[in-house]
Parts: structure tokens; C-alpha cells; sequence
């Protein structure tokens, strides 16, 4: 399979996963305005890192389907998954244990904040791999 369309789709689905898992808390807290002060509760608003992701699908989409420079949109790509895997990062470590867990009776959140984390590995991974593929690093 040809890495260069491969790469960039591997990069599209893992920025719609950061956007699912940072969906996820709307469906498991069911008081309004509950979902606001969790993400609030960090260092820095993660839903900065959902719109990061999804600028990212649409950079990964253009360069594989080079509507855009594939070398730029690998770039860019790669430069929007560290700064949403930053922000996801910032915000799960320095959200205290305490209210997270004050929030609701569903145990499933209290890791959400660390799948998040893991899931935006994957962005700049996608976007490294798809530097690699057109041979830019």
C-alpha cells in the first residue's frame, strides 16, 4: 500500500478520534454545565485541541488528495498534532483527581482525561509518519 495516502489517512481518523473522545464527556455527565467546568478545570480548555484536530483533517485531506503541497501539508499536519497532543497533555495533567470524580457517579470518566492523552498520540504520529512517507525526514 502506498505510504503517502496511507499516512495522511491514519492522521485524519486520529484527529476525528481526539474530537470523539473529547465528545465523549457530554454523554456521560448528564448535568448541565458540568462538561464546561471539567474542561475548565485544567491548565488550559482542551476543546482548543478538538479545533486544532480538526484543522488537521482537513490539512491531512488536502495533501492527500494534493489539493496542497503534500511536503507542507505534511509539516502542518505534524505541527497541529504536537500542539493538540500539548494542549490534551496540559490539560489532563493539571486537572486535580478530586473533582473530576465529584462530578458524576460514572467511573469511565475519571480515565477519560489519560485516553485523551493517548488518542492524541496519534495525531503527530500520523503526521511524522506522513513526513516520512514523502521522505522529508
Amino acid at each position: 500500500m502506498d505510504d503517502t495516502r496511507l499516512a495522511p489517512a491514519v492522521g485524519i481518523v486520529a484527529a476525528l478520534a481526539v474530537v470523539a473522545v473529547l465528545a465523549v464527556p457530554y454523554a456521560l455527565i448528564d448535568t448541565p454545565g458540568t462538561v464546561g467546568a471539567y474542561y475548565g478545570g485544567g491548565l488550559v480548555d482542551p476543546q482548543f485541541a478538538g479545533l486544532f484536530a480538526l484543522v488537521a483533517v482537513i490539512v491531512f485531506a488536502a495533501g492527500r488528495q494534493e489539493r496542497s503541497d503534500p511536503a507542507l501539508a505534511a509539516g502542518a499536519g505534524l505541527v497541529f498534532g504536537l500542539f493538540t497532543l500539548l494542549f490534551c497533555a496540559l490539560w489532563a495533567f493539571t486537572v486535580p483527581a478530586d473533582f473530576v470524580l465529584s462530578l458524576t457517579t460514572e467511573t469511565a470518566i475519571e480515565y477519560h482525561r489519560y485516553l485523551l492523552v493517548v488518542v492524541a498520540l496519534f495525531l503527530p504520529a500520523g503526521g511524522l509518519w506522513y513526513a516520512r512517507a514523502l521522505r522529508l525526514v
